[in-house]
């Protein structure tokens, strides 16, 4: 009886492994890719002493969550794993939020406040685009 269990375990392990990923999938990883590339640069351009931006803080995590983002959508994209995905997903929407003061905070250039806002839109397209289910013939048909 343990074997059937470990059977349909197995059956869903290897399911979960490998995933036919659509046009959109691959759209949503492309956008995210792109998006994160800028944050690795982020730390290596501070905001000026007396200028209003982003704090060493928020530039850093944004390099961490950038290469995270990018190590998870290769690995996700290469191996067919959703997984990867939905990490490299919470990469994006971490980053995302760390934009949001932009929004808030007082003194703040419109410059800043326009790539704030095209990057957390780009953001959830990006992620709406990875997480969307692949079509499967079954529902095409339909």
């Amino acid at each position: 009886m343990s074997s059937i269990g470990s059977t349909s375990s197995s059956q869903a392990t290897q399911s979960e492994a490998t995933v036919p990923f659509s046009t959109r999938n691959k759209v949503g990883f492309v956008l995210a890719i792109l998006l994160a590339v800028p944050n690795l640069f982020g730390p290596l351009f501070p905001t000026p002493d007396g200028e209003v931006g982003p704090p060493m803080l928020v530039l850093a995590l944004g390099a961490v969550l950038g290469v995270v983002t990018i190590a998870a959508v290769v690995l996700g994209w290469a191996r067919g794993t959703r997984a990867a995905i939905r990490v490299a997903s919470a990469a994006i929407i971490v980053s995302a939020v760390t934009a949001l003061p932009a929004f808030f905070a007082p003194d703040v250039p419109a410059g800043l406040v326009v790539i704030a806002a095209v990057s957390v839109l780009t953001s959830i397209v990006a992620v709406a685009l990875m997480l969307a289910p692949a079509r499967t013939a079954a529902r095409a048909e339909a």
